[in-house]
C-alpha cells in the first residue's frame, strides 16, 4: 500500500513537470562540451555533456527564456514556451569581440599600450637613438618611409611630405612642423611627452580622414594621467619642465622647453655662418575633464622661432643671407561620450594661428594663416557584429602673404572651405573575417566641386597568429599654399589606393610584409623653375608608387633585447611641376633599410640603443646632360647610439651621438646657373650642415611614488 502511494506521488510529480532538451553545437557543426544552459530566473539548468546534449526538468509554465552561453562564444537567448523546448538543436556564434579576433592592419601601424597589435610603443618613440625625441623621427625607422635627411618631414610610399596630415585627438594640426630653410632638417613641434597613443597608416585609412593623399597620422593625448609629477630637463641645447596635477575628475598637464643652440655650435662648429643661432621656446598643455558620460579635453600648443645665417651657394660668392621668424599658435578642443542605446558621440574643434617673417638678401616675406576645424561623428553600435559612423566636418583656411623688395609690394593669398561627411560601417562576419566600407565626399569652396571617394578593407585571420588584408580607396586633396596663393582655377589632386598585407604576431613578435600601388590623377604643373606669380599652372600631372615593405621586431628571443628591422622596396614616377616628362622624384630612394636595436644592462642600470638607416642615392638633374633626374647620389648611410644611465630611480643622464661613424653624406647637388668657358655647369655637394650631432642631458622626475622617472620620455 506504502508502495503503490509512493509511486502516485512521483508520477503527479513528473506529470506537473516539463523536460527541456536538446544540442549545442558551433557554426562549423562540432559539439560544444560544457555549455551552461538554464532558464532565466531560476536555478533549473543543466551542462553540455560529451556530445554536446543537455536535459533537464522545470516546474515552470508558459513562455520562458532560455540561455545558452559559453566561453569564446556569444551568448544565445531562446524565448518561447516551455512546452516546444525539446529537442532543440542550439548554434552558437564566436565571440568577435574576443582579443584573437581579426583586425583589419593594411596600411596601419599603432603604437599605443590599449592597441590589439603595437608594432611601437609610447616608449619606443623617444627613446630610438636617431630620433632626438621627435615622433616623426622615430616613424622614419618604419618601412614605407623615404629617408630625406634634410628635410626632417614624412615621405611616405613615394608621395612628398605635404601629402601627411596629422591629426591630435581626432582634430586636424595643419602646420605641424616649425618652418627652416634649405638643407636644414625641421622638427615636429609637438612633444610626445603629453601622447600616448599613436596609429601612423601609410595607407587605405578610413573614410573619416581626408585632404591627404598618401598617409595620416593620429596622436591622442593622454586620457588620465597615472599620478602627480614635475619633470625638470637640463640639457646641452636647453631646458625642459613639466608638471601634472590631478584632482577628482580632472587634471592638468604641461610641459615647457626653451632651446638655444649658440653655446652648442660655439663648440660644435657646422658648415654656416651663423648670425643668430636658432632660439626658440614651446608649451603645450592639456586640460581633462570626466564628465557623466564622456571625456572633455582641451590641448594647447605654441611656439616661437627664430635665426639668421649666412649659407653657401654656388651662384653667390659671399653666399646668401636667410633670416627667419615664426610664431604658431594651436589650440584643440575635443569630446567623447556616450548618449545611450549604444551611440557614441565624438566632436572637436581646433584653430591654428601661424606667422613667418622671412627674409632672404633684400627681400622680405611675410605669411599669415588662420585655419580651423571642425567635427561631429557619431557611432552606432547595434551588436558586436555591425557597427556605424558617419560625420561631418569643416575645414576653413585664410592665408595671406606679402611679398617685398625694393620697389615692388605684392601680396598674394586665398580663402577657402571645405565641406565633407563622411560614413563607415564595420561588418565583423567572424573571428576570421571582417569588412570596413566607407564613403566620403568633400566640397572644396575654391574650386566649387564635390569629390567622392569610396574606400574599402578586407581581412581574413588564416591561422592562430596569422592573417591577411586588403584595402582600396580613393583619396583627394587640394593644393597647398604655395600653389593657392598665386591660382586658384584647379582642382584636388587624387590618389587611388590598393594595398595587400600580411601579419604575424606570436609571443613578442611581429611580422609584416605588405604589398602596394599607389596611382595618381591630377597633380599641379607649371612651366617656371618653381612655384611663382607668373607661372601658368593646370591639373594635368599624374604618377605612380608601387613597392614592398617588410617589418620584423623581436622582444623576446634574446633576455633584455628589443629590436626591429624594417625594409621598404619603392618605384615610383611622377609628371607634375615642371617636370617634361614622367621621372622619379629628387626626394624618393628605392631602397630604404631600418634596423634599430636596445639593450637594458641590469647592473648599470642603464639603457643602451643604436639606429642604422640606409637609403639608396637619390636622383639628380646634370644639367650637363639632357636627362631629367637620371643620375644618383652616392648611398645615405648613418649609425646613432644613445644610452641613459639612471643615476637614482627618478635621475637620468643622457647621451646619444647621431652619425656615430661620420659617413660623409651627400643630399644632393647644386649647380650653377651659368656654364663656365668649356660649356660646363659646376656644382657643388649638398651635404648637412653637421655630420654629428651630440646631445647631453640630465632628466629629473619628482613624482609621489618615488619610482616615476623619464626614461619614457627620453
Amino acid at each position: 500500500m506504502l508502495v503503490t502511494i509512493i509511486t502516485l506521488f512521483i508520477s503527479i510529480i513528473t506529470f506537473g513537470q516539463t523536460t527541456i532538451s536538446g544540442q549545442v553545437t558551433d557554426h562549423k557543426g562540432e559539439v560544444v562540451i560544457g555549455a551552461n544552459v538554464y532558464l532565466e530566473g531560476t536555478y533549473d539548468g543543466d551542462t553540455s555533456d560529451e556530445h554536446g546534449k543537455f536535459s533537464f526538468s522545470t516546474d515552470e509554465k508558459g513562455v520562458q527564456t532560455l540561455i545558452i552561453s559559453f566561453l569564446s562564444f556569444e551568448t544565445k537567448t531562446v524565448i518561447g514556451d516551455v512546452s516546444k523546448f525539446s529537442n532543440l538543436q542550439i548554434k552558437l556564434r564566436e565571440d568577435v569581440e574576443s582579443l584573437d579576433t581579426v583586425i583589419i592592419s593594411a596600411g596601419t601601424f599603432e603604437a599605443g599600450d590599449n592597441s590589439k597589435v603595437s608594432v611601437l610603443k609610447p616608449l619606443d618613440v623617444v627613446t630610438t637613438a636617431s630620433a632626438l625625441g621627435d615622433f616623426v623621427g622615430a616613424l622614419q625607422t618604419l618601412p614605407g618611409t623615404s629617408n630625406v635627411a634634410e628635410d626632417g618631414r614624412l615621405f611616405v610610399r613615394g608621395g612628398n611630405a605635404d601629402e601627411t596630415q596629422i591629426f591630435i585627438d581626432g582634430i586636424r594640426v595643419f602646420t605641424p612642423y616649425a618652418p627652416t630653410t634649405n638643407n636644414m632638417p625641421t622638427r615636429g613641434r609637438y612633444s610626445p611627452f603629453l601622447f600616448d597613443g599613436i596609429t601612423f597608416s601609410t595607407g587605405g585609412y578610413s573614410s573619416e580622414f581626408g585632404q591627404a593623399l598618401s598617409s595620416v597620422l593620429l596622436l591622442n593625448t593622454i586620457d588620465e594621467p597615472d599620478q602627480e609629477k614635475t619633470d625638470i630637463g637640463i640639457m646641452s641645447v636647453g631646458a625642459s619642465i613639466g608638471n601634472t596635477q590631478k584632482w577628482d575628475k580632472s587634471s592638468l598637464s604641461f610641459n615647457a622647453s626653451y632651446i638655444n643652440l649658440a653655446p652648442y655650435l660655439a663648440v660644435f662648429k657646422d658648415r654656416n655662418e651663423w648670425k643668430t643661432p636658432v632660439s626658440g621656446a614651446q608649451g603645450e598643455t592639456v586640460f581633462r575633464q570626466k564628465l557623466n558620460n564622456g571625456m572633455l579635453k582641451f590641448y594647447a600648443a605654441f611656439d616661437a622661432s627664430k635665426f639668421e645665417l649666412n649659407q653657401e651657394d654656388i651662384n653667390y660668392e659671399e653666399g646668401i643671407d636667410f633670416k627667419l621668424k615664426n610664431n604658431n599658435f594651436y589650440l584643440n578642443t575635443s569630446y567623447k561620450g556616450v548618449l545611450g542605446h549604444n551611440w557614441t558621440l565624438t566632436s572637436g574643434v581646433s584653430y591654428t594661428y601661424a606667422k613667418n617673417k622671412i627674409g632672404i638678401q633684400t627681400s622680405t616675406i611675410n605669411a599669415t594663416e588662420n585655419s580651423a576645424h571642425l567635427k561631429l561623428k557619431l557611432k552606432k553600435r547595434f551588436n558586436s557584429r555591425f557597427k556605424l559612423s558617419f560625420g561631418a566636418e569643416q575645414f576653413i583656411t585664410d592665408f595671406k602673404e606679402n611679398y617685398n623688395e625694393g620697389f615692388i609690394d605684392e601680396t598674394y593669398g586665398f580663402n577657402n572651405n571645405i565641406t565633407a561627411g563622411f560614413a563607415e560601417a564595420d561588418v565583423i562576419f567572424s573571428k576570421a573575417l571582417a569588412l570596413k566600407i566607407g564613403v566620403r565626399a568633400d566640397h572644396s569652396s575654391i574650386f566649387n566641386a564635390i569629390d567622392v571617394a569610396p574606400r574599402a578593407a578586407l581581412a581574413y585571420k588564416s591561422s592562430k597568429n596569422g592573417q591577411f588584408s586588403l584595402a582600396y580607396g580613393n583619396f583627394f586633396q587640394n593644393p597647398n599654399s604655395n600653389v593657392l596663393k598665386f591660382n586658384q582655377d584647379l582642382r584636388a589632386q587624387k590618389t587611388s589606393h590598393y594595398i595587400f598585407n600580411y601579419q604575424y604576431v606570436n609571443d613578442g613578435k611581429l611580422f609584416r610584409a605588405e604589398a602596394y600601388r599607389k596611382d595618381y590623377d591630377d597633380l599641379v604643373k607649371f612651366d617656371t623653375d618653381i612655384a611663382q606669380f607668373d607661372s601658368n599652372f593646370n591639373t594635368s600631372g599624374q604618377g605612380y608608387a608601387q613597392g614592398v615593405d617588410f617589418f620584423w621586431r623581436d622582444n623576446t628571443s634574446i633576455k633584455a633585447v628589443d629590436y626591429w628591422v624594417s625594409y621598404s622596396y619603392l618605384d615610383t614616377e611622377r609628371d607634375y611641376r615642371n617636370y617634361t616628362t614622367a621621372a622619379q622624384p629628387s626626394y624618393a630612394t628605392n631602397h630604404n633599410l631600418s634596423i634599430v636595436g636596445k639593450y637594458w644592462i641590469e647592473n648599470w642600470k642603464s639603457q643602451v640603443g643604436l639606429s642604422y638607416g640606409f637609403s639608396s642615392g637619390r636622383p639628380y638633374t646634370n644639367p650637363n646632360t639632357n636627362a631629367l633626374l637620371s643620375e644618383r647620389t652616392k648611398a645615405f648611410n648613418s649609425l646613432s647610439v644613445n644610452w641613459a644611465y639612471l643615476l637614482s630611480p627618478q635621475k637620468i643622464l643622457y647621451f646619444s651621438v647621431n652619425n656615430v661613424l661620420g659617413f660623409k653624406n651627400i643630399n644632393g647637388y647644386q649647380y650653377a646657373n651659368t656654364p663656365d668657358f668649356n660649356g660646363q655647369f659646376n656644382r657643388r655637394a649638398l651635404t648637412p650642415a653637421a655630420d654629428q650631432f651630440f646631445f647631453v642631458g640630465f632628466f629629473w622626475t619628482i613624482s609621489e611614488d618615488g619610482k616615476e622617472n623619464q626614461l619614457d620620455n627620453l
